[in-house]
């Protein structure tokens, strides 16, 4: 049987009612479960999957959810929208920063508590990923300064234990001088060394795939590919080498063609991989055995 791995979902919040995210899963009145969603993820053929946190609460959740399923591993991170709860603007903070936690020296710093509770996670067994993290200029929930520090704190970490990490960069719609996330995400990149990981759910030009490219980045496609109508999206999902691409659901966000209206679950994962490989001219086993390789590669995963 063909096998796949569903690099970026968030089933850990299925069960649990205190998550954001609970309320998705469950707004289409099935009676979904963590098990019958795993179970069916399993006989579609996804043998593997990396839940994925987007505050400390939420990580935490992913590495218990992890811990309790096989075949199941974790990415803990603070998503970009998040930055203002885990940052400060403070010059000084009451109960100290450490100095390699204080990371970039801009506008504004990780809150000790946070960056405290966020080294705890990321040594938990079964974690393998930072993230997501990264720049959203979109919807603007931080300020560039916050964000800035928060995306730096966990590259820093990252880097410190050899993990890679999962990225979340997104433009404004609307060309604004000074609010370029991908400018801004790859002047932060560059400064540090041995950085590596994946943008996830990559909807942005071809010019910044051969920047990530370049820069030994891998690229997360997910069922966004099945239906946007943007022909340079298209070109890209097409072009990029099959060493460097990687499958993810985004679950339960951006379903894919025909089962759009429903509930991204892991199993969708399938139909995103048919669309590429016949989008690219692959058979679906060539397509699915390369990005379980890379994935299990970028991972360190078995």
């Amino acid at each position: 049987m063909i096998e796949f791995f569903d690099t970026h979902c968030h089933i850990h919040e299925i069960t649990a009612p205190e998550s954001g995210l609970h309320k998705k899963w469950h707004s289409d009145g099935v009676a979904r479960t963590a098990e019958s969603v795993l179970q069916a993820a399993r006989a579609a053929g996804v043998s593997r999957l990396i839940v994925v946190g987007t505050t400390l609460e939420d990580s935490e959740l992913a590495v218990q959810f992890a811990q309790a399923h096989e075949n199941v591993w974790a990415a803990v991170g603070m998503h970009p929208h998040e930055a203002k709860k885990y940052t400060t603007t403070q010059k000084t903070i009451s109960g100290g920063l450490s100095s390699q936690d204080d990371c970039g020296g801009g506008a504004a710093r990780v809150l000790p508590e946070a960056a405290a509770r966020f080294r705890e996670l990321v040594v938990e067994p079964k974690v393998v990923a930072v993230g997501e993290c990264g720049l959203d200029y979109y919807y603007r929930h931080a300020s560039q300064a916050e964000q800035d520090a928060l995306l730096r704190f966990q590259i820093h970490v990252a880097c410190e234990r050899d993990l890679p990490l999962s990225f979340h960069v997104r433009s404004s719609d609307a060309t604004e001088q000074g609010w370029d996330a991908f400018g801004d995400f790859w002047k932060i990149y560059d400064s540090y060394q041995n950085v590596r990981g994946v943008l996830h759910s990559f909807t942005d030009t071809q010019a910044n795939v051969e920047r990530a490219l370049a820069r030994g980045l891998y690229i997360g496609v997910n069922g966004i590919a099945t239906f946007t109508k943007d022909e340079e999206q298209l070109v890209t999902y097409r072009t990029i080498p099959q060493q460097s691409l990687l499958l993810e659901t985004d679950a339960p966000f951006l379903t894919p063609q025909p089962f759009r209206g429903k509930i991204c679950e892991p199993k969708h994962v399938v139909r995103t991989a048919e669309y590429l490989a016949d989008l690219r001219d692959e058979t679906l086993d060539q397509l699915a055995c390369a990005t379980t390789t890379n994935a299990a590669e970028l991972f360190n995963v078995k």
